[in-house]
């Protein structure tokens, strides 16, 4: 009876022991092999706004409030910048934006102003606070289709609300001009952002 009671005992748990290692090892690969949100595009060839933005992995919010440029910063919004996170899955292992990759970048203005300098008072202190969403603009990596632009299109969804449904790639000289001048690495900030930063 003791022999049998210590059998059965060895066979339930080698089988826990094996279903154990079996789901970590189904966990771990499906962790490495996350599926990509791939670009959408209309039949004219306008990007179709991302869905699901929000869930994305957050990379940064640099703020240039206008108060502290001379009262007309070109972006006087936080940017809320997100990619897509199949994409920084490959960006991690590799050091590489991979094609296809999604930058996405919501814009939202600062609460009004209470001082000079833009800044206001809140119960955490003093500062800079979100407000309302103001547009967003996106970046995708292509080599080939934007080929003129250092293999990256820019689009905006409008610096405003409603965000526009789609939108059309813009010139060099709006966009790609400055983050091919600028950008630490491959036209993206990674200087700005300490999870892409490496």
């Amino acid at each position: 009876m003791c022999v049998r009671l210590l059998a059965l005992t060895a066979s339930i748990a080698s089988g826990a022991i094996v279903t154990a290692i079996l789901a970590q090892s189904l966990s771990s690969s499906s962790a490495q092999t996350r599926s990509r949100y791939l670009v959408e595009y209309t039949a004219s060839g306008d990007l179709i706004l991302p869905k699901d933005f929000h869930e994305w992995v957050y990379v940064g919010s640099p703020l240039t409030p206008n108060a502290l440029n001379g009262g007309n910063a070109n972006f006087p919004e936080f940017h809320n910048v997100y990619i897509e996170p199949g994409s920084y899955e490959t960006y991690k292992r590799t050091n590489v934006f991979p094609e296809g990759t999604i930058l996405f970048k919501e814009l939202q203005l600062a609460l009004p102003a209470e001082n000079p300098d833009g800044s206001r008072a809140e119960p955490s202190g003093r500062g800079y606070f979100p407000g309302p969403w103001n547009g967003a603009d996106a970046t995708v990596k292509d080599s080939k289709r934007y080929a003129d632009t250092g293999g990256w299109g820019y689009y905006n969804f409008n610096h405003h609300e409603p965000k526009a449904p789609t939108a059309k790639v813009r010139a060099k000289e709006e966009c790609a001009y400055c983050h091919i001048a600028n950008a630490k690495k491959d036209e993206v900030w990674t200087q700005f952002y300490p999870l892409l930063d490496k």
